[in-house]
């Protein structure tokens, strides 16, 4: 019995530890940053907007860390990255390259028990996958349409 919460206490500490870690997203100037805005105010944009803009950053962004679990969550978690990365350097707008799904990790872990008195060692073990969402694209200022 021992050995089983050994075991489960191994595991959920070595999966923690996968879970947390490196940085989930990356900004790199091009251009002047700005003020910082809302997260909310940050426009996703499939293909350049019409009216005129400026790109301020590259952006990247990943799911790493967070406790989404299903392809849409680890999604949302990304643009949601991507907007808050954005709107840091004073874009309102993320021209978006894509989102692609990554393979994070592998983590393995085992115990076992070993007795002098038996030939024979109980163990066991059990191994987890990690996959990750991974998206970029380019913060940009849309400027406002100034029709009269």
């Amino acid at each position: 019995m021992n050995e089983a919460r050994a075991f489960v206490g191994v595991t959920g500490a070595l999966l923690m530890a996968g879970l947390g870690g490196c940085a989930t997203s990356q900004i790199v100037l091009v251009g002047q940053a700005r003020p910082p805005i809302s997260p909310a105010q940050v426009q996703i944009y499939l293909q350049p907007p019409e009216s005129p803009y400026r790109e301020i950053a590259n952006l990247s962004a990943s799911s790493r860390g967070s406790l989404a679990v299903t392809a849409a969550a680890k999604m949302d978690k990304v643009v949601t990255r991507l907007k808050e990365a954005a709107a840091s350097v004073g874009a309102n707008g993320v021209l978006l390259h894509g989102v692609s799904d990554q393979t994070a990790a592998a983590l393995g872990a085992g115990i076992s028990t070993d007795s002098s008195h038996s030939p024979y060692v109980h163990g066991v073990g059990t191994s987890v996958l990690f996959s990750q969402e991974a998206g970029d694209g380019i913060a940009i200022f849309v400027e406002p349409n100034q029709e009269n």
